[in-house]
């Protein structure tokens, strides 16, 4: 849409909008025929500006693309990508190609080590909270730093009764406990 275009289909528009505000109960059929002359025009002109098909999606990539009936943005190629990434997220990650003649080892059974997931190393802190342990940090990759959190946390004004440090790494293992867990009823007389 040029320049021109946009001035003349404003000012249409502006006309019709005024038209809108003076009609009422008692409005002759005359100044009906004008205002449906102001609204042909507007039309016209609007019809004259628009140089492209109407979108089919409402995706800003690709207005004029495949519809997906299924996607929030109706556009296939977007839901298509987002469908290939969700499935990533469950299968571990990109699809590799296919073996190839060269040499390459052949799909197995059980996979391949490097189709596992690397294994992970974190620090978990956790407090006794008077009747289970639950997480009261983020993991930590540094034991150090793990440690340096547990201890601020045991001299705060709110401190639990014991805290813990979990290795985890493909299992866990407690390696580090501060304080005596106790088992606390939470109901008052003891439950009675």
């Amino acid at each position: 849409m040029n320049h021109a275009q946009l001035t003349a289909l404003g000012r249409a528009l502006r006309v019709v909008g005024e038209h809108g505000e003076e009609l009422d109960a008692e409005t002759p059929d005359a100044r009906l025929h004008e205002i449906k002359a102001d609204l042909r025009r507007a039309l016209d002109l609007l019809e004259e500006s628009v140089s492209q098909d109407r979108p089919a999606t409402r995706c800003a990539e690709h207005p004029g693309g495949p519809v997906d009936q299924d996607a929030p943005d109706l556009c296939l190629l977007c839901e298509t990508r987002r469908r290939a990434a969700r499935r990533a997220q469950y299968d571990g990650g990109p699809r590799r190609p296919a073996a190839s003649a060269s040499g390459e080892s052949a799909p197995t059974r059980y996979g391949v080590r490097e189709d596992r997931p690397q294994a992970q190393q974190r620090w978990l802190p956790e407090l006794w909270n008077g009747r289970e342990w639950q997480l009261c940090g983020t993991p930590r990759r540094e034991r150090r730093e793990a440690e340096l959190f547990l201890a601020a946390q045991q001299r705060s004004p709110r401190a639990a009764t014991a805290y813990r440090l979990v290795h985890e790494f493909t299992d866990y293992e407690v390696v580090r406990v501060w304080g005596t867990p106790v088992r606390a009823d939470i109901e008052p007389m003891g439950n009675l």
